[in-house]
């Protein structure tokens, strides 16, 4: 059996050795499709984005006004009939989206909220990852939201893409994750979000569908290690790699667009109980020269 690394955060090591305890060892080159950038244990937040660049030896590119989550929705390898029904001011925000900003609500199940604050108290706001309000918002909250590109520094070829979200009033990070598409084993293109943590990650995998009202539906609702959904991935104490799906963690998002308001409901359920609703509206700002 694996032990987790012991020179860091007591909370951590408890965490990653339940990871190996009831996770799989799995062998990185059968297993691409999963892979993703690891986080270092006092490296998270906004630390992250610098020790990516000097480990994978890339830089900040700073010449796009418009940088999208994707530089093109055929990433997705949708069908020719999801295509044509798929909105466009969908499309526009995936491939622009440093043009958009947005306001917040939240709303939790109360039976959710206390284990929302510990996670807070033991892990967010040391690791500058997933500083999630904690009422139930009647009024939006703001986010600054910001498109990162990463690039070769010689070829300049795009490597890694960061959507960095604080609260725009305190600059706390709610997410600050790397994303990209993969396909999972079943041949079936994916949307992998990759939230870094100590010696490890959080990867949630979202497999794209159309709505019948033009609406990108991102689901990460699989079974078992191969599918979409939820996975906590770790090196030990030797640099064995280990994974633990969570097949009772659900995560929906549903952006859609109506009379060109954009708006995007995630909805997060575990053992099939709503714990949280993230409620999104997205705005195109009136100018693209603030993402300069």
């Amino acid at each position: 059996m694996g032990v987790a690394t012991l020179r860091q955060n007591f909370q951590d090591w408890i965490t990653q050795q339940w990871v190996i305890l009831f996770g799989k060892k799995i062998i990185p080159h059968q297993n691409e499709w999963l892979i993703g950038p690891f986080g270092k244990p006092k490296g998270i937040g906004l630390k992250f984005i610098k020790q990516l660049t000097l480990n994978e030896h890339l830089e900040i590119y700073k010449n796009e006004r418009e940088r999208g989550l994707i530089r093109s929705i055929n990433q997705l390898n949708l069908s020719n009939q999801e295509l044509n029904c798929l909105s466009e001011n969908v499309i526009d925000f995936y491939e622009s989206t440093s043009s958009y900003e947005f306001d917040l609500k939240v709303k939790w199940n109360p039976f959710f909220k206390a284990f929302g604050g510990l996670l807070k108290i033991l892990f967010s706001n040391r690791i500058e990852q997933l500083n999630l309000p904690m009422g139930n918002n009647k009024n939006s909250t703001t986010l600054k939201s910001e498109i990162i590109h990463l690039v070769d520094k010689k070829t300049k070829e795009l490597k890694r893409t960061i959507w960095l979200r604080t609260i725009n009033n305190s600059e706390k990070v709610v997410y600050s994750g790397v994303y990209e598409t993969c396909i999972i084993p079943d041949g079936q293109t994916c949307i992998k979000a990759v939230f870094p943590l100590p010696n490890g990650n959080a990867t949630v995998i979202l497999k794209p569908s159309v709505g019948k009202s033009g609406e990108l539906i991102l689901k990460s609702s699989g079974r078992k290690i191969g599918d979409s959904g939820f996975y906590f991935l770790l090196n030990d104490a030797k640099g064995n790699l280990w994974t633990k799906y969570i097949k009772s963690f659900k995560d929906q998002l549903v952006v859609s667009s109506d009379h060109g308001n954009i708006t995007a409901i995630q909805t997060l359920t575990l053992w099939n109980l709503k714990v949280l609703e993230f409620k999104y509206n997205i705005n195109k700002r009136h100018t693209t020269h603030s993402n300069k």
